[in-house]
């Protein structure tokens, strides 16, 4: 697991479907971020332990595990504070107050125009 030295966003994905996963990983990568996936909030948690270069971490609010990306994202704030969240889900019923102040909200299904945009805001707040 290669640690990124140069002045590139770094985006954690976390994503419990593999294809959505993958898809938002090209998505990221292709808009010029650097990315890592994480299967599970558990996993996620051991890379951001690992890896002191995470800038955003992007999850799914409904996942299996120990915890859901909600879950995940307070947990993220509490013991990560300067981290971006960015948020997703399909379901209508999440409401954005339920983050962590500071999150963003990114409904299914997205595309590269949305998440490239919301990820340039973040790199411009950040660097």
């Amino acid at each position: 697991m290669a640690i990124s030295t140069d002045r590139r966003l770094v985006v954690l994905v976390v994503e419990d479907e593999l294809l959505l996963r993958t898809n938002a990983a090209e998505m990221i990568a292709d808009a010029g971020f650097d990315v890592v996936e994480a299967s599970n909030a558990d996993k996620a948690i051991a890379i951001l332990e690992a890896r002191p270069d995470i800038h955003v971490v992007f999850t799914d609010i409904q996942m299996a595990g120990s915890m859901d990306g909600l879950k995940l994202a307070h947990f993220v704030r509490g013991r990560w504070p300067p981290i971006k969240i960015i948020a997703t889900s399909g379901h209508h019923a999440f409401k954005e107050a339920d983050l962590p102040e500071g999150s963003r909200f990114l409904p299914k299904p997205y595309g590269y125009d949305s998440i490239s945009s919301i990820l340039r805001e973040l790199a411009s707040q950040i660097f």
